[in-house]
């Protein structure tokens, strides 16, 4: 297919403004899943996503649409809309060239649909906004128009009307992903680049990367080289992410795909790395992935201290698939041997322990959570700790940084009192107050990492009856 016929969206929202059932909608309208293979959350393919309704991982799926006689190539990559997968979200949007915003009508804009509007932004995404749940007795749409208008400054008549739940606006959607959003402009004739933005380890075939080729293109056994880690391999097989996955012979630039080259070691393929030919190898590596920068540690160790290896292997297939997990081994005179992990949030460290147990079946004990901080000595020598014990004399202690955040609090004003003794009880700082309509306020604080990762977020839900949402 020509480049110019290809478009690579994402969809971005807070948690629980309906993408799921969106991205189900897209994939019914455009005739991509029979009627026999639909089912709700049809991209969330993990139990645990299901029995919580959130997502946890991207998936990107392929999709055909015809419009005014042309047939349009429309790349979806489905993102989570929690905090603790921003990082999944971060990735995504490097991949693709516009954004659908969705934004419910019945809760108006929160804190998470912002912060991944400012991701999308960073990365010059085309923005369509979209009205969701505009059914619902209790939308109001003509207030949260106005919120979406200040917000991206875009006009009334950008911001589609609809219902994911009865299909109302999918027609108008697709519409404008093909008239808004811009083809990926690639050259198919120079040396291939491509980046993985996502891999998956299946257990028969090694490791499956998911790529989209930003120059030139790759056919099915040409000789690639991962750029990060400089290892060779042949693509056996390359393809199309449809609902199931689909060989290819070729696949140009604009495209996504994947590809299976018998990889069975971890850590040989780094998700924001680039992939290249052997012999014709570009000059430089695809630029502005971003490292992950965990929150939140915990030591995770094995019930058996027998089982260690074991949960170094199967940590090591997690990190595949989520690469925003960190690990590194550690000790404890009480438990054993195990592994002190890096995590975006407490939600993202309760999934990763599930997660042990149900795909690994490994029983692990978690530590209480903590962060780390930085000892400076009078011999201005800089220590990294992470346990109350590594804590070097006081008497040499010159200062000890710690790790702050800048957190933003969207709520209804009747809780403002409720919230600012909170954060000023947490050490924090208010730095600033805007008035976002005349009942939600956006609260900007500054506080400590350490008072917030054990039950700050609980507590702030619970003042708030469940309306302040916080990045």
């Amino acid at each position: 297919m020509e480049q110019e016929n290809i478009r690579n969206f994402c969809i971005i929202a807070h948690i629980d403004h309906g993408k799921s059932t969106l991205a189900d909608r897209l994939l019914e309208h455009t005739r991509t899943v029979s009627e026999r293979e639909s089912q709700n959350q049809l991209l969330d393919n993990m139990d645990l996503e299901r029995e919580r309704g959130i997502t946890i991982k991207s998936h990107a799926i392929q999709m055909e649409f015809l419009y005014k006689d042309t047939t349009y190539r429309l790349n979806l990559i489905d993102t989570p809309g929690h905090v603790d997968f921003s990082y999944e979200v971060s990735r995504s949007i490097a991949a693709c060239e516009g954004a659908l915003l969705i934004v419910d009508a019945a809760q108006g804009i929160q804190a998470q649909t912002i912060s991944n509007l400012y991701l999308a932004l960073e990365n010059d995404l085309e923005i369509i906004p979209v009205l969701n749940k505009i059914d619902l007795p209790s939308a109001n749409p003509e207030e949260v128009k106005d919120q979406i208008i200040d917000l991206i400054g875009c006009d009334s008549e950008d911001i589609i009307p609809a219902s994911a739940k009865t299909g109302i606006g999918i027609q108008d959607i697709l519409e404008a992903i093909v008239n808004r959003v811009s083809s990926p402009e690639g050259d198919e004739n120079a040396p291939l680049q491509a980046l993985i933005f996502d891999s998956v380890f299946n257990p028969f075939r090694g490791i499956e990367a998911y790529f989209k080729v930003v120059n030139g293109s790759i056919r099915k056994g040409d000789k690639v080289k991962f750029f990060a880690t400089g290892k060779e391999y042949f693509a056996d097989e390359i393809g199309a992410l449809k609902l199931d996955q689909e060989p290819r012979k070729e696949i140009k630039s604009g495209d996504v795909g994947y590809i299976i080259s018998g990889i069975k070691v971890a850590n040989e393929v780094k998700v924001g790395d680039t992939i290249t030919h052997t012999e014709t190898s570009c000059d430089k590596p695809i630029e502005g992935f971003e490292d992950v920068k965990p929150m939140v540690f915990a030591g995770i160790y094995p019930v058996d201290t027998e089982d260690y290896e074991e949960l170094r292997t199967s940590m090591e297939k997690l990190q595949l698939n989520d690469a925003s997990l960190t690990f590194e081994p550690e000790s404890s005179a009480a438990l054993g041997f195990g592994f002190r992990c890096g995590f975006l949030g407490m939600l993202h460290m309760e999934i990763i322990q599930e997660r042990l147990e149900r795909e690994f079946d490994m029983t692990v004990i978690t530590t209480v959570p903590n962060v780390s901080y930085f000892s400076y000595s009078k011999k201005d020598e800089k220590l990294l700790v992470n346990n109350p014990s590594d804590l070097p004399d006081p008497s040499v202690i010159e200062k000890v940084e710690e790790p702050y955040i800048s957190a933003q609090i969207i709520t209804k004003s009747e809780y403002i009192g409720a919230i600012i003794t909170l954060c000023i009880e947490k050490r924090g700082v208010l730095k600033n107050q805007i008035y976002l309509s005349t009942d939600r306020v956006e609260l900007s604080f500054e506080l400590p990492l350490a008072e917030i990762v054990f039950d700050f977020y609980d507590r702030l839900k619970t003042i708030s009856r469940g309306y302040a949402s916080f990045d």
